[in-house]
Order: structure tokens, then C-alpha cells, then sequence
């Protein structure tokens, strides 16, 4: 089981490289990406900065506007391709990019919220779908210098992911029907694409 030691060796070794790096997290929703991307930074400190998918959620307006609104969190209810664009900035820039950031306790993001400056060496963008072999995802895994696909056991992941929906506002009958329909449709488009990852993270690390 590949735990947090080696999982921080390999972030730090792609921030001493003396290059900009991208390492991406991805995995089925409830895999723990937000987590491992959190306690990594916890040990590599100002060397790196963390870019959430999430932050490229479209507005509700949107979603409402679209039809698309029962199924929040499907490949086509982000901007997929500013999510792109964004990580291509990120690579090259010789300045501070701003990136936006998801919050959950108002289902929005915030424009401009993450400050990404250009000494940081590490950038850590974590996400669902971030190996989706479909255009415009597709061109995320060329941005990316290394991938890690976590596969935690998929029981603990649903518990998970109906905890936090009951945590933010969805009663528990609620909470499993969001689960099962949504993100469960969700995890099985995502399940393939650990093909493609670097290095896939059995269990939770430890």
C-alpha cells in the first residue's frame, strides 16, 4: 500500500526539480483527493499551492439555464475548457495567476481566490476527471507532470460522500438518492481512466 511518506517524497522531488510542476489527484467522487492534497501541502509548506477542478463548476443560473441543474458535477456542468486554459497559464507564467475556488456551504465558486505566484514550484490540482480521455478534458493529462488515480474500498467512499451531503444541507434519504444517481454515474465514468495515471493509490494511504 503506497502510503503518505512516498506520496510526499514524489510531490517533493517534482518541487526541487527547479521547474514549475503540475501534479494532478484525481479519483471517483469521495476518493479523498481534497484530503491528500491538503496533507501533502501540509509537509511541503510554501513550495507548493493547491488549484482545484472544482473552482471551474458553472453558476446554478447556469446550470438551470442549461437543464442541467439534477446532475451537478457531470463532465459537462464545468468549464472544462477554462479549466484548460488555466492550467496552461499556470505552466508558462512569469506572474501571480488568480484562480477561482469552489465553496460547498453555497454550491459557488469565487472568482480570482487562489493566488498562484510564480516562485511557488508546485502546483497541486486535484479533480474528477482529470485523466477523461473526452475532449476538452482530454488535453489536461499533457499539463500535467505526474497523476495519481486514488482507489480507496468503494463502500468507505460512499459512506463518505453521503456524510458530506447530509453535512451540507441534504437530508439522509436525500443524500443517498444524490449518490446513487449522480455520483456513482460519475465514479463509473471515472473508473477506466486510472489506466492513464502514474501511479494509482489502493486504500486510503496511511
Amino acid at each position: 500500500m503506497v502510503g503518505y511518506v512516498e506520496l510526499v517524497k514524489r510531490a517533493r522531488a517534482l518541487a526541487d526539480s527547479g521547474q514549475r510542476r503540475v501534479l494532478g489527484i484525481t479519483g471517483a467522487p469521495g476518493a479523498g483527493k481534497g484530503t491528500v492534497a491538503e496533507r501533502v501541502l501540509r509537509e511541503l509548506g510554501d513550495a507548493a499551492v493547491i488549484v482545484p477542478m472544482d473552482g471551474f463548476h458553472l453558476a446554478n443560473a447556469q446550470l438551470r439555464r442549461l437543464g442541467r441543474e439534477d446532475r451537478k458535477g457531470a463532465p459537462d456542468t464545468f468549464d472544462a475548457a477554462g479549466y484548460v486554459a488555466l492550467l496552461r497559464r499556470i505552466r508558462a507564467a512569469e506572474e501571480t495567476v488568480y484562480a477561482p475556488e469552489f465553496h460547498r456551504e453555497i454550491e459557488e465558486s469565487y472568482a480570482g481566490a487562489i493566488a498562484v505566484p510564480p516562485d511557488v514550484p508546485l502546483v497541486i490540482t486535484e479533480g474528477n476527471y482529470l485523466l477523461l480521455d473526452t475532449p476538452p478534458w482530454s488535453e489536461v493529462r499533457e499539463l500535467l507532470d505526474e497523476c495519481w488515480f486514488l482507489a480507496p474500498d468503494d463502500e468507505i467512499r460512499v459512506q463518505r460522500l453521503v456524510a458530506r451531503h447530509v453535512s451540507h444541507g441534504r437530508t439522509p434519504v436525500e443524500a443517498e438518492e444524490w449518490v446513487r444517481r449522480s455520483d456513482e454515474a460519475n465514479a463509473a465514468l471515472i473508473a477506466p481512466t486510472r489506466a492513464r495515471a502514474d501511479l494509482v493509490v489502493v486504500g486510503d494511504p496511511r
